[in-house]
């Protein structure tokens, strides 16, 4: 038995969505005779009846509607399919790594995902959250395509995102905000500092740490968040991770006669701005405007 092609399924899915072979014929630019050739030999080789006269027009048995509905999912895998081959004849990525520290703002980097994925719905991405010199190792060892960080890297030059302010704070209830009054290096080292750890594997880091007596490192921000919200320690954290909980009071900045407050400078590093394609870069033009969508102060 001679198998069904594409192009016939294709027909018959434009004969059931156009109401009939005349105005399907002028849909596709095909004859009206062509299209009921091709339905008739369809339901020769399937031994099934497909369509059913109602009036002037057709419609689909109970069958040819089981089986066209199968059949729109190949239309449709096809059509993609031809669309990701163009994508590569023009030199369009299958797939774009991008390794973003944890601290930049997680509605931007939505916000610049969706964006992405709406222009380039069949490009991959890889996400990687990395922590200070984390992303920076996966640009030395190539293993990323764009990476955002709070860091410089040797030998790349970086372009301005974003400026992130972090608030040392604490829970309202902490001991620290218990000594009703203004606090230095001295009240904090005495208590227990969260940290969250440096993600390289090679380099890391201990930025941040006051050599305070206790301290507790976690491997991502949820979880320091999580420590702080139960009062467990103080920690410095980036503004916009915490806004809600800031206006709500359940987290409280420490009243620090100096350094309460920190500006961190992102910067948008390309592995190789040269050889990037046109994906890397529209990934990279998705970021800078999700940051300026979401009112984050830019360098």
């Amino acid at each position: 038995m001679s198998r069904v092609t594409l192009a016939q399924w294709q027909m018959l899915a434009a004969v059931v969505d156009h109401g009939g072979f005349a105005r399907a014929a002028d849909a596709i630019h095909k004859s009206a005779s062509t299209l009921n050739h091709a339905v008739h030999k369809m339901e020769d080789q399937l031994g099934v009846q497909l369509l059913e006269p109602v009036g002037r027009q057709v419609r689909l048995t109970e069958a040819g509607e089981m089986l066209l509905r199968r059949a729109r999912q190949l239309i449709e895998n096809a059509s993609a399919l031809e669309e990701v081959a163009a994508s590569l004849s023009a030199g369009l990525e299958t797939e774009v790594v991008l390794a973003v520290d944890q601290i930049f703002p997680a509605d931007a980097l939505a916000h610049a995902l969706e964006t992405f994925s709406r222009h380039y719905p069949h490009v991959r991405v890889q996400l990687h959250e990395t922590v200070l010199n984390g992303g920076i190792e996966m640009l030395y060892d190539g293993r990323a395509d764009i990476v955002v960080s709070g860091l410089a890297a040797q030998g790349f030059l970086g372009e301005p995102l974003a400026s992130l302010r972090f608030i040392a704070v604490a829970h309202p209830d902490h001991p620290l905000h218990g000594l009703g009054r203004t606090l230095d290096l001295r009240d904090l080292v005495q208590h227990r500092q969260l940290v969250v750890r440096d993600s390289a594997l090679r380099q890391a880091m201990d930025a941040g740490w006051l050599k305070a007596e206790q301290r507790w490192t976690v491997s991502h921000l949820a979880t320091s968040k999580d420590m702080l919200m139960r009062g467990l320690g103080f920690a410095w954290f980036p503004e916009t991770r915490i806004r809600e909980e800031l206006d709500c009071g359940r987290l409280k900045p420490l009243p620090l006669s100096a350094g309460g407050i920190r500006e961190v400078p992102m910067q948008l590093i390309f592995s190789d701005r040269d050889r990037a394609g046109p994906a890397t870069h529209a990934m990279a033009h998705a970021l800078a405007d999700a940051v300026a969508s979401c009112c984050l102060v830019a360098e």
